[in-house]
């Protein structure tokens, strides 16, 4: 139930009036976009270090034509890891979508926070040091080492950056580490502690440690001469997912702050539900009941009932774990499960591991806006346990009133953020 600008119980509303992308298939939000409509795969060839036959695979979603010296001077980007290169570049499309170059006026710096996770860090920035070390000594190892590396560096660069002096810390939490970067973003200003915030994540680990880690987890799709259709959602011959990198950012503040001050309001926040799976270090129990919590949870907090769902940007892998996804959004809304659709934007942008929740928040709030559901592509096989409408057949146009975004992470993180359109 709502009460003007706060529901019940006191909470203030949140809404979205900014957004940023960095991403496999285009490198802001508009070119995004516009390849999910058309389908785009993001696939090819890993160009960014030397794949060899050593590594099992050989694909990546990468970001490609990506400037960094559009949002940096060419001194700071000597200084920042890809990482925070894409964290800077999403955020400050994101600032800019919002009609902000930092904190409004009577909007207090102590007022705006960041919180922009990411699962791993600047990984690059490791393994190119710990070379040096190796083979120059310790002398070689750059000053700039741990701020390039650490993965809260990028919420400190983007508060230094626009003098965001509010709540600021990253989160970690793999895959879900962005979703959670929301989420919390979005209970600091239901709660008072800031009126607006930054939020999101970034990841850049397509890399040869990276590579050899998941390679050896078997994670990893090994479609190599199939690049672009490697990564299947909801199909039954996935073998595994294609790394991607980027990152994505929003603009979040009290509805009251943003109506104060004329700002265009892309969707409502309007739910947060996270758990642990508490199982296994890697792989969702059987039924997915840490999911069906979080997912639970998020309506709860949104005030909906399942009849409310319309969409579902699920976490669709394009691993085994996409049939347990399935059961728990069956689990969950019931029979309504056959009557919304549930799609995998991965199947083109690839994994992007921390900041793939904050893309599909992105994609979640578009699908809201325009009433228009990317397709999920690469479908080959049914799966008989992956029996839902995953818009395989190309996008599909249908009012959204209530979207779910799925994000689940090793170490059993889950996270699911309810979106409302805006009317």
């Amino acid at each position: 139930m709502l009460n003007g600008n706060r529901k019940e119980g006191g909470l203030r509303r949140v809404v979205v009036t900014g957004a940023g992308l960095v991403s496999p298939v285009g490198n802001d939000v508009e070119s995004c976009w516009a390849s999910m409509l058309a389908g785009k795969s993001g696939g090819g060839p890993v160009t960014l270090f030397d794949a060899t036959d050593d590594f099992a695979s050989r694909i990546a979603c990468e970001v490609k034509g990506f400037d960094p010296l559009e949002y940096l001077e060419p001194r700071e980007v000597k200084r920042h890891d890809r990482v925070s290169q894409f964290s800077v570049a999403a955020s400050a499309q994101a600032l800019a979508s919002a009609g902000l170059n930092g904190p409004p006026d009577g909007v207090e710096p102590t007022r705006f926070g960041v919180i922009f996770g990411s699962g791993i860090g600047g990984i690059s920035t490791f393994e190119e040091q710990h070379r040096k070390l190796i083979e120059q000594g310790p002398k070689r190892v750059s000053p700039f080492f741990i701020p390039m590396f650490i993965p809260d560096i990028s919420a400190g660069y983007i508060s230094m950056r626009w003098n965001l002096q509010g709540p600021n810390y990253a989160t970690v939490s793999a895959c879900a580490s962005s979703a959670h970067a929301i989420g919390n973003a979005m209970r600091h200003i239901q709660h008072g502690d800031a009126d607006m915030m930054i939020a999101g994540g970034g990841e850049a680990t397509i890399t040869p440690m990276t590579y050899a880690g998941f390679s050896s987890m078997k994670a990893l799709s090994t479609r190599n001469e199939d690049p672009g259709g490697a990564s299947r959602p909801f199909s039954a011959e996935r073998d595994g997912f294609v790394m991607g990198e980027g990152a994505g950012a929003v603009v979040l503040e009290a509805l009251e702050c943003a109506e104060a001050r004329g700002a265009e309001i892309m969707a409502e926040l309007v739910g947060y539900g996270l758990s642990a799976d508490a199982y296994h270090i890697t792989a969702p129990p059987p039924d997915g009941y840490g999911a069906q919590y979080a997912m639970q949870m998020a309506l709860d907090k949104a005030g909906a009932t399942p009849d409310d769902v319309d969409y579902v940007n699920a976490h669709g892998t394009s691993t085994m774990a996409d049939a347990i996804e399935t059961a728990a959004i069956k689990a969950v809304l019931g029979e309504r499960a056959y009557e919304v659709v549930v799609g995998s934007t991965k199947s083109m942008t690839g994994h992007l591991l921390g900041a793939t929740g904050a893309l599909e928040t992105i994609v979640s709030i578009l699908v809201c806006r325009t009433g228009k559901i990317p397709p999920t592509i690469n479908f080959q096989a049914p799966d008989p346990e992956c029996d839902l409408e995953y818009a395989h057949g190309g996008v599909i146009e249908r009012p959204i009133r209530l979207a779910l975004s799925n994000s689940f992470g090793f170490g059993g993180h889950n996270v699911c953020l309810a979106i409302r359109r805006w009317d």
